[in-house]
Formats: structure tokens, C-alpha cells, sequence
């Protein structure tokens, strides 16, 4: 993994979402056979020596015998980010949300060899940060920790109290030409478009 070897960082994904405008427990929805979550844990399993889930209750993955650590700030990704980063036993931890049909191995681990010199790597996309596919050091912890303190969730409004290396479109599209690494199915709609087939696409929001 370059900058960053494979025992140096543990993979977090983060299963605390409530699927509210999905209905139904995002994590578990099949594409292609195959439950959304299972696809980011085997993308994780390859690529970490160590996976964690944070933020969801243990017995919705009691047949991956994964460590699962309750929120320490319950209630939103970034409480699941402080979490795993603080119960981690590495330097860095690499987050992912439950539910992307399309983990992509080369941003992941081009994203991994950034992190020499910075305190996180997230990738921009043209919506804006992408906070959920990201890597953190533990230099994070103080200022997410002040944040969450002050009742503040968003996941991105601490980056400019640490270095962070921004990824911008422009370059990670080398390493996802279909646009799809980062896709996320919010609604039933959404969920039935990519079902149905949409040539690897990601539906429209």
C-alpha cells in the first residue's frame, strides 16, 4: 500500500445508519446476489489486518464475527469515525459507510499511499467532500472530539483544524472511469434502478 502497509491501518465500516428513506436496512440490500455490505467487507478483508464495524447493534452482524463498537457519541458517521479511531490500535483507520455497490480497490488504495504527512485523505468529488470513504490518523481525535462536544455532526467541518489531503475528481478518475466508486443508494427508487441494471452506472439522485 505504499506510504501505508496493510497492518498499519484498520478497516472501519460504519453500520449505525437508520435507512430512513430506504425503508429498510440499507446494509443487507443485494446487487448482483450479493448484500451491499458484504461487498465493502470483502473489499476490507483484502485490504486490512484488521476490520471493525462501528455504530450498529451486534446482532444485525452476528454471523461476521467482526468486533462491532457501540458509538461513543451515538447518532451520526462521524461519532462512528471518533470511535473506531479511538479504539483502534493503528495509527490510521480507513472508513467506509455499509452500503456502496461499488467499493473500488484502486482509489482505496491509492488513497492509502497519500496519508505520508497529513492527518487525513479524503476524496472531493464533484458534489463536494466524501468524507465516508476516507482515511484518519489519530491527530484527528481532538478536533472531532471538540466538534461532537459542541452538538456540531457534520463529518467535514473539522478538516481545517488538521492536514488534510483533499483528492480531487481529476484525479482519481484514472482509477474509477465509470464514475461509480463512490455511489450510494439512498431511496427505493434508487435501489430498483440499479437492480434492474444500470451498466454498472450509479442511478440518478
Amino acid at each position: 500500500m505504499s506510504e501505508v502497509e496493510k497492518g498499519d491501518v484498520t478497516g472501519v465500516i460504519l453500520v449505525g445508519g437508520k435507512s430512513r428513506r430506504m425503508g429498510r436496512d440499507k446494509a443487507f440490500l443485494e446487487v448482483a446476489g450479493k448484500p451491499l455490505f458484504q461487498r465493502v467487507l470483502e473489499l476490507f478483508q483484502e485490504s486490512f489486518s484488521r476490520v471493525v464495524l462501528a455504530g450498529g447493534a451486534p446482532e444485525r452482524f452476528a454471523g461476521y464475527d467482526l468486533p462491532v463498537l457501540p458509538d461513543l457519541y451515538p447518532g451520526s458517521p462521524l461519532g462512528g469515525i471518533y470511535t473506531a479511531l479511538s479504539l483502534a490500535d493503528t495509527e490510521a483507520v480507513f472508513v467506509s459507510s455499509c452500503d456502496l455497490p461499488f467499493p473500488n480497490a484502486a482509489v482505496l488504495r491509492y488513497l492509502c499511499s497519500l496519508s505520508d504527512g497529513y492527518a487525513a485523505v479524503v476524496p472531493e468529488t464533484p458534489q463536494g467532500y466524501e468524507p465516508l470513504f476516507a482515511l484518519y490518523k489519530k491527530g484527528c481525535l481532538e478536533p472531532i472530539r471538540l466538534q461532537l462536544e459542541r452538538g456540531d455532526f457534520c463529518a467535514y467541518a473539522w478538516y481545517p483544524e488538521v492536514k488534510v489531503r483533499l483528492v480531487p475528481p481529476g484525479e482519481l478518475a484514472p482509477l474509477d472511469p465509470d464514475g461509480t466508486a463512490f455511489c450510494n443508494i439512498n431511496t427505493p427508487e434508487q435501489f430498483a434502478q440499479l437492480a434492474a441494471g444500470t451498466g454498472g452506472r450509479c442511478p440518478a439522485g
